[in-house]
């Protein structure tokens, strides 16, 4: 149901809902993912002069599980039927252009975004355009994100919009990743700091965190106890990403046995922890889990 100033009505805020073409863009995404490995396991690879179809692989899955991740929370976003449209009706065609040039570019044998081989005026084309979609799609994400800072946003389905906001969090580092590395036209800083690493976690908190809330949610846990397992849970993972951040600025691997990256890993079990103790309440007996709640202070 819809009220009159064509905002859905709290009662009817569902993950998806109203989304399927989203959705469907999302799942063509795994399909070229899908096309690609099984090329790369009979051909290989590489494609001269720079292609890599293992990037376009792991592109292709990426945007589309960030997309499908898009698609999940946009109901709940708050935003009215006419803004939602806008922004649906800008992913379809800024994520199809995203999965064509980094498909397409790579099986050229091109790197569709820091070719050094691509002279031509098309490629060079593709390339700011892809620089551009890139751009793009930060802002209105960064637009998206600000609906869910809204105090009523926690007034239904306050788990999930508690873990969302935390992702936003590790987004907006994933994103400054992406724009360093269009700056320097490179995924690589100093002497081993590798920016695509920072980049992709960043990004999965948009699946790691709201599936916390989501799982709480199910749980049926004391909304205190669930809300301080989302917090512990989702600092965790922020603080994660701000650590890898702080050794990729420094220029360092982040898979080096050093105390900024085994303290991120620390962060990220803790993380690991908080899923597995709301996984656990989702099948432990809803009597017993009322019984531990209230002794539990």
């Amino acid at each position: 149901m819809k009220a009159s100033n064509g905002k859905v009505n709290n009662s009817d805020l569902k993950l998806f809902r109203g989304e399927k073409l989203l959705v469907m863009i999302s799942l063509l995404g795994f399909v070229l993912a899908i096309g690609v490995a099984l090329y790369i396991g009979i051909f290989g690879n590489v494609v001269l002069p720079e292609g890599n179809l293992d990037r376009a692989f792991s592109f292709d899955a990426a945007i589309a599980l960030f997309l499908l991740s898009i698609a999940a929370i946009l109901p709940i976003s708050g935003l009215s039927s006419r803004k939602r449209a806008a922004a649906r009706w800008f992913f379809i065609p800024a994520i199809l252009y995203a999965y064509a040039v980094e498909t397409i570019q790579h099986f050229r044998g091109i790197n569709p975004r820091f070719s050094k081989a691509g002279s031509n005026t098309a490629d060079s084309i593709a390339g700011a355009l892809f620089g551009l979609d890139s751009l793009l799609i930060i802002i209105v994400v960064a637009l998206l994100s600000i609906s869910f800072y809204r105090k009523r946003q926690m007034n239904e389905r306050p788990l999930v919009v508690l873990g969302i906001r935390y992702a936003f969090l590790s987004i907006m580092l994933a994103f400054a990743s992406g724009l360093w590395m269009i700056v320097l036209q490179s995924r690589y800083t100093g002497e081993s700091g590798n920016l695509i690493v920072l980049h992709g976690l960043g990004f999965h908190a948009l699946q790691a965190l709201p599936l916390l809330g989501w799982l709480s949610e199910k749980a049926r846990i004391e909304n205190k106890h669930a809300k301080r397992l989302i917090h512990v849970g989702s600092l965790a993972w922020t603080i994660s990403i701000l650590l890898i951040s702080i050794q990729t600025v420094l220029g360092r691997s982040v898979f080096e046995w050093t105390a900024l990256p085994i303290l991120s890993g620390i962060m990220l079990l803790i993380w690991f922890a908080s899923v597995v103790t709301a996984v656990f309440n989702l099948f432990w007996p809803k009597t017993v889990i009322l019984d531990l709640s209230s002794h539990s202070d």
